[in-house]
C-alpha cells in the first residue's frame, strides 16, 4: 500500500470505513477523505524518503501445515505483471515461477496436447504428465489475478506453496523475490493443527444509486476441532463458524491478527483490530471479547457449559475490512500461559518458576540460566503463546510483604533487581536504601515487557517523605511492537546521604496475583542495543548496498560504537562502520560478493564499544521501519538479516 497517488486515499477510506449495524450514509464521505488526504499529504512530506523495494502487504492464508501444499495470495507493490519469481520461507524455496521454466512448461504441454489433433491417444504418462505441467502453471495465475482487481491491493500473485515436511512449529519469515526486488519479511506461521481456509474475498459493497450500502449477509461455515481457521474480514463483515463441543472441555479461542500484519499504514488505530463473540445453539452470547488484557488480539478461555453446538464469530471492532485484514483463529486444547513468576533470573543461577494459565499440564519449572545471555529469552515449552523470561546478572531478591507504606518499607542493599507483585488493587510496594550525597540513582520497571497487565507508576521519595523524582511510562525504542510503553525509569541524583524510598504501584490501581514486575535500583549502568534497517537486502554481485544502524543508548551511555560483519561468508565485508560518541545513528555501506546466491544468506551486524576500561559487544537487531496510522514510526523487530544476490556487477559501473 503505496504513497504514490493521493487519490489512493479516498479509495481506502471507502473499504475501511467503520459500517454502523445495517447502513450507512455516504454524505459525509467527501469530508473524511480531504481529512485523510491532508493527514496523507503531510505524512508523504515527512516520510517518502527511501525508494520503496518488493514489498509485501499481505499474505493469504499466512500460514500452513508442514509438508502441505496449498493456494496462496501474496498481495504488494510492484507484483503485478511480473513473469519471475520466487517465495522463501526463512532459506527455504517454498514456491515461485521462472518465465524461462513457464516457457518450458507450455511448450511441452502443447506438445503433448498435439497427439490428441493427430488423431493419437494419450497414455496414462501422459495424462499424468498433464496435471503435473497445470498444477505447476497455477504457480502464477495471470488470468485469475486480473479477475480480483479492486483497486486497493490489486498487485498480487497467486501461487502454490508446497511447505517442508520438518519445518518446526512457530513463526516463520516469508520473502519475496522478483526483478523489482526482495520483500522484507512476512510473519507466517507454522502450526500442526488442521487446518482451513475461507475462500479469497475480492468483492467489496457497491455504492448504489440510493446512497445506501446494503451489507453483506454473514460469511457462515462448519468446522471440526481442533482446527485453525485462516479468514479475511470484509467491510462491516462477520465470519461465523459453528462446531460442536463437549461439557466441561477447556477451549482456547485465539485470534492472531495484529500479531501477522503490526502496522498498517493508512488505518486507524493502525491494525485490524478483531473481535471475537461465542454463541450457544439457541444464539444465546455466552462469551466475548475485544482484547487479550493489553494485547490487541483477543483470546477466550471458553469451559463449554453443555454438549451442543456453538458458534464463534469474528469481525473488526470498528467493522472495517480489506484484503490486508487477514487472520488466523484457533480453536482448540491448548496449553496456554497466562502468568510467571518470578518474571526473570540471575544469569549463572537456576530459577523456579510457577506458571498459571489453562490446560497446563506442568505448573513449576526450574529454568537454567548458566548458559544464557543477559535480555530477554522465552520460557521453553510447547505452549501456544511465547512467555517471555528476563535474564540479568545483578543480585536478585524477592518482595517481602508487607511492605505497602513507608514504615513497612521492605530494606535493601544497593544493586538489586527485585521480583514482586501489586497484588490488589490500590496497592503499593515500597522498598527503603540508603543513598550517598551526589549518587545517581536509576529505577527501572520490567513488567510489560514481559507480558504483566501492571501499568507502573514509580516514585523516589526522602526520609521526610519529599518527592525527588517519578516516571509513569518510559518510552523503549527497542520494544518495537508495542505502543503504550506502560514501564517506567527513572533517575536521580540523591542530595544527601541517607534513606530513600522507592515506591511502585498501578497507574491505574489495578492489581492481582497476574501483576508481576521485576524492579532494577542500581547505580546507571551505561549500554545499548543495536537495530538494523532494513532487514532485507537486494543486491547485486560485486556491487554494494547502504544500511541504517540504530544505536539505543542506556542509562546515560554516550561512547562510540564499532560496527562489524561477524562470521559473514566470503566477499561480504562492510564500510565505514562505526556510531560516533552521542550520535543515535550511522548509515554503514554492505559490500556483496562477486558471485550471486542460489538462496537468502543471512549476516550478522555487531556493535563493539568500551565502558570504564570494559568491553561490551551487543548484536544488532534486524528490524522494519514502518509506518502505524499515517503519522508514527516504528523499528518492528525481525529473526533475521537476509540477502539476496543476484546477476552479475556489469562491467564498467562503480560500485
Amino acid at each position: 500500500m503505496g504513497w504514490g497517488k493521493i487519490t489512493f486515499f479516498p479509495q481506502a477510506v471507502k473499504f475501511l470505513y467503520p459500517f454502523p449495524a445495517n447502513s450507512i450514509s455516504l454524505g459525509m464521505r467527501p469530508i473524511i477523505w480531504l481529512a485523510i488526504a491532508a493527514i496523507s499529504l503531510s505524512a508523504i512530506t515527512t516520510f517518502a524518503q527511501k525508494k520503496p523495494t518488493q514489498e509485501i502487504d499481505y499474505i493469504y492464508p499466512a500460514g500452513g501445515v508442514p509438508g502441505t501444499t496449498f493456494s496462496a495470495v501474496i498481495g504488494g507493490q510492484k507484483l503485478a505483471g511480473i513473469n519471475d519469481f520466487a517465495i522463501y520461507l526463512d532459506d527455504h524455496f517454498i514456491g515461485g515461477m521462472n518465465s524461462k521454466d513457464e516457457k518450458l512448461l507450455d511448450a511441452e504441454l502443447n506438445k503433448i496436447q498435439e497427439k490428441t489433433k493427430r488423431g493419437e491417444k494419450l497414455t496414462a504418462a501422459d495424462h499424468a504428465r498433464i496435471e503435473i505441467i497445470k498444477q505447476k502453471l497455477k504457480q502464477f495465475d495471470r488470468n485469475n489475478a486480473k479477475k480480483k482487481n479492486n483497486n486497493i491491493n490489486n498487485k498480487f500473485v497467486s501461487v502454490q506453496l508446497t511447505l517442508p515436511a520438518n519445518l518446526t512449529p512457530g513463526d516463520h519469515a516469508l520473502r519475496v523475490k522478483t526483478p523489482n526486488g526482495f520483500s522484507a519479511p512476512f510473519k507466517f506461521c507454522v502450526g500442526l493443527i488442521p487446518e482451513t481456509t475461507k475462500g479469497y474475498w475480492v468483492t467489496p459493497p457497491k455504492k448504489p444509486k440510493d446512497g445506501q450500502v446494503k451489507l453483506p449477509p454473514p460469511y457462515e461455515a462448519a468446522v471440526k476441532l481442533p482446527a485453525t481457521i485462516n479468514g479475511q474480514s470484509a467491510p462491516a463483515g462477520h465470519d461465523r463458524y459453528r462446531f460442536w463441543a463437549q461439557k466441561g472441555k477447556h477451549l482456547i479461542i485465539a485470534v492472531a491478527a495484529r500479531d501477522l500484519i503490526p502496522y498498517l499504514a493508512d488505518a486507524v488505530p493502525g491494525w485490524f483490530e478483531a473481535m471475537l463473540v461465542i454463541y450457544d445453539a439457541q444464539g444465546k452470547e455466552v462469551a466475548t471479547a475485544e482484547r487479550y488484557r493489553f494485547r490487541p488480539d483477543p483470546v477466550l478461555h471458553f469451559e463449554v457449559p453443555a454438549d451442543g453446538n456453538y458458534t464463534v464469530e469474528i469481525h473488526d471492532s470498528l467493522y472495517r475490512g480489506r484484503e490486508d485484514f487477514i487472520y488466523r483463529l484457533t480453536i482448540a486444547e491448548l496449553p496456554f500461559v497466562t502468568s510467571v513468576f518470578p518474571l526473570g533470573g540471575k544469569k549463572g543461577e537456576k530459577t523456579p518458576i510457577t506458571l498459571t494459565g489453562w490446560n497446563l499440564a506442568v505448573k513449576q519449572l526450574t529454568l537454567d540460566n548458566s548458559a544464557a545471555d543477559t535480555g530477554i529469552s522465552v520460557v521453553p515449552g510447547s505452549f501456544y503463546n511465547a512467555v517471555p523470561f528476563a535474564v540479568d546478572d545483578l543480585p536478585e531478591s524477592f518482595e517481602r510483604e508487607p511492605n505497602d507504606s513507608r514504615d513497612t518499607a521492605q530494606a535493601v542493599t544497593l544493586p538489586i533487581l527485585i521480583n514482586g507483585h501489586i497484588g490488589k488493587p490500590e496497592e503499593q510496594d515500597v522498598y527503603q536504601f540508603e543513598g550517598r550525597a551526589g549518587q545517581l540513582v536509576v529505577a527501572e520497571v520490567f513488567a510489560r515487557r514481559l507480558d504483566s497487565p501492571l501499568d507502573s507508576l514509580v516514585r523516589l521519595t526522602d526520609i521526610d517523605g519529599k518527592q525527588l523524582a517519578l516516571n509513569d511510562d518510559f518510552d523503549d525504542k527497542g520494544a518495537g511492537l508495542e505502543t503504550h510503553h506502560a514501564d517506567s525509569y527513572l533517575t536521580a541524583t540523591l542530595p544527601a546521604a541517607g534513606k530513600y524510598f522507592i515506591h511502585i504501584t498501578d497507574t491505574q490501581s489495578k492489581g492481582g496475583p497476574d501483576y508481576a514486575y521485576r524492579l532494577r535500583i542500581s547505580d546507571p549502568r551505561p549500554d545499548f542495543a543495536l537495530r538494523v534497517v532494513p532487514s532485507s537486502i537486494d543486491m547485486r554481485a560485486g556491487k554494494s548496498a547502504p544500511l541504517e544502524v540504530y544505536a539505543l543508548r542506556r542509562d546515560g551511555f554516550t561512547n562510540a560504537i564499532d560496527l562489524t560483519l561477524k562470521d559473514a561468508p566470503k566477499g561480504f565485508s562492510l564500510s565505514s562502520g562505526r556510531i560516533g560518541e552521542n550520535q543515535d545513528k550511522a548509515k554503514v555501506t554492505l559490500n556483496a560478493p562477486s558471485e550471486p546466491s542460489s538462496k537468502p544468506i543471512n549476516l550478522v551486524l555487531t556493535g563493539q564499544a568500551t565502558v570504564a576500561g570494559h568491553s561490551l559487544e551487543h548484536k544488532a537487531i534486524p528490524a522494519q521501519d514502518m509506518m502505524q496510522a499515517f503519522f508514527y514510526r516504528h523499528l518492528a523487530p525481525a529473526k533475521e538479516l537476509s540477502v539476496m544476490v543476484s546477476g552479475n556487477a556489469r562491467p564498467g559501473r562503480k560500485k
